[in-house]
């Protein structure tokens, strides 16, 4: 089953990846204050104002299962952030990965008895089109793993002094960079608890340190694998990021995003990997979103409590989400696109009542809100007030751009005149 990397049209059967298209953007005249959000690393709010190019990178999926309301999440609270920057006038450079060949779906695909180059399309397919539903800004650079060997391999070599093999597989000796553990700030035997859960391997035999982590996995009987410079085999995960941040945003970007979950192994094993190749701290910036929660446990594949995206009003799915600060864990329950579809109804009917104050004091406060640390619940709040108090001012499709531009919600009725 092993291909050459050298041969880039056989490096996937699924081709290189596309993104979604992108709704449009208005314009919004005024000036928005700084920005300041939560980074995890610094565990305090830092100013997140790039000069003129932005350049942000979020995990993304492994295409095993459909998109489910936890991935909603954490991408609207991106998006926000994308658009805050283009708010700002600033030009953005994102790139997504997807985990296009891993454990969990070969595993999903044994069990279907599906092959899993069939399953991870059509479920790729479902992600993008969920997120154009969802009005989610798209990458420029939408990067499958298996795409990437080639960057990947590059990277080992260029680890090699910190990397060692067991048995067929290569690690990474992590307490070769000595500012490990500095994204997450965790302690030992913290590191070691989740390591274990969240797909790492503390227990094998012949690793130097419990924490070091796999960037290359050699070739198995009934895997695919790839032949390299470094052997075949197939990348670890941690690894796979790393290699695409360097490719698509450089040495040192601003904002590595993603769920809470990803801090530590993931985000903090990129970090290492980035450091120890050149000497830069990666990610200015490392800001995560919380967890959704569903019948009293995080929504996660692996549980099998999940609430999709698909078959679910998209708008109010937004708006849903929206209602909850991006950092804060919280529980979806039935009531959530009720409240949203309610909400969306009064600000339908205030817009074209021509509510008042002026347009320009809401759209202020509602950059205010949004500045400090993408508060989206303050935001909304600010709408209802807005949508709640009937005039006669005439400013409700200035009003209706402003909350496209900054929340990503498009009013039935209303088409912006400005666009991006």
């Amino acid at each position: 089953m092993a291909q050459s990397m050298s041969d880039t049209a056989s490096l996937s059967t699924l081709g290189f990846m596309q993104s979604w298209p992108a709704a449009p953007v208005p314009s919004v005249a005024g000036q928005p204050p700084t920005l300041r959000m939560f980074d995890t690393r610094a565990r305090t709010l830092v100013d997140i104002e790039p000069a003129e190019v932005a350049r942000l990178y979020v995990c993304g999926i492994t295409p095993y299962d459909a998109t489910h309301l936890g991935h909603a999440a954490t991408y609207i609270a991106f998006d926000l952030l994308y658009r805050q920057w283009l708010d700002r006038g600033l030009s953005v450079v994102y790139a997504q990965n997807v985990t296009d060949v891993d454990d969990p779906l070969l595993e999903r695909a044994a069990a279907t008895g599906e092959p899993w180059e069939q399953l991870a399309a059509r479920e790729i397919d479902v992600f993008r089109s969920d997120m154009a539903a969802l009005r989610i800004l798209p990458p420029q650079h939408f990067v499958g793993v298996v795409e990437s060997l080639d960057d990947v391999a590059m990277l080992i070599k260029r680890l090699e002094a910190a990397v060692y093999p067991v048995e067929s597989d290569l690690y990474l000796d992590v307490h070769a960079d000595p500012d490990f553990g500095s994204v997450g700030g965790l302690d030992g035997e913290s590191m070691r608890q989740l390591f274990a859960e969240r797909g790492g391997d503390p227990e094998r035999p012949a690793k130097r340190d419990s924490l070091d982590c796999l960037v290359w996995r050699g070739s198995r009987e009934g895997e695919p694998a790839w032949e390299s410079g470094i052997g075949s085999g197939r990348p670890g995960w941690h690894i796979e990021c790393a290699s695409i941040g360097l490719r698509y945003l450089g040495p040192s970007f601003d904002v590595q995003g993603g769920g809470s979950d990803l801090v530590f192994p993931h985000h903090e094993m990129c970090a290492s990997h980035v450091r120890l190749a050149t000497g830069e701290s990666a990610a200015r910036a490392y800001i995560h979103a919380g967890m959704v929660l569903y019948r009293g446990e995080k929504m996660s594949k692996s549980l099998g409590n999940l609430v999709f995206v698909r078959g679910l009003e998209p708008t109010a799915v937004r708006l849903a989400v929206l209602a909850h600060h991006y950092r804060s864990d919280w529980e979806w329950t039935d009531g959530e696109l009720d409240r949203a579809d309610s909400r969306l109804s009064r600000w339908q009917v205030g817009v074209h009542r021509a509510a008042t104050p002026p347009a320009e004091a809401l759209i202020q406060r509602l950059r205010d809100a949004l500045a400090n640390d993408l508060d989206a619940p303050a935001a909304l709040a600010v709408v209802d007030e807005w949508c709640g108090s009937a005039g006669t001012h005439g400013d409700g499709p200035l009003v209706a751009e402003a909350i496209d531009a900054l929340l990503g919600v498009q009013l039935p009725g209303f088409a912006s005149r400005r666009r991006r």
